[in-house]
């Protein structure tokens, strides 16, 4: 079973930074590309930024030059540095990878989300 803790959401003024963490465990064989999604009130989940195993990026026009993703592949990790918040980019903020695992005997690359993280940015 795999399982994706994210960490590092909070209140921040506008014009401030955060961290955010997602650490992937469990029987893994593989990981592939990682990322962060978010989703505001009302609004459908949206892509933020994401990584492939080889440090390939991609980011939401958005978030560019604010935004920093990156990853640890020893450590199954995958890190958003969040910079010049502003009141829009408040939203519950879900990591994903895409996983090779052995799940009730069949190895196969699925999808993980994590519980999501919030992030609050006050004017």
């Amino acid at each position: 079973q795999v399982q994706l803790v994210e960490s590092g959401g909070g209140l921040v003024q506008a014009g401030g930074s955060l961290r955010l963490s997602c650490a992937a465990s469990g029987s893994i064989f593989s990981i592939n590309t990682m990322g962060w999604y978010r989703q505001a009130p009302g609004k459908q989940r949206e892509l933020v930024a994401t990584i492939t195993s080889g440090g390939s990026t991609n980011y939401a026009d958005s978030v560019k030059g604010r935004f920093t993703i990156s990853r640890d592949n020893a450590k199954n990790t995958v890190y958003l540095q969040v910079n010049s918040l502003k009141p829009e980019d408040t939203a519950v903020y879900y990591c994903n990878a895409r996983i090779t695992n052995n799940d009730g005997g069949l190895v196969a690359l699925r999808s993980y989300w994590g519980q999501g993280t919030q992030v609050t940015v006050s004017s």
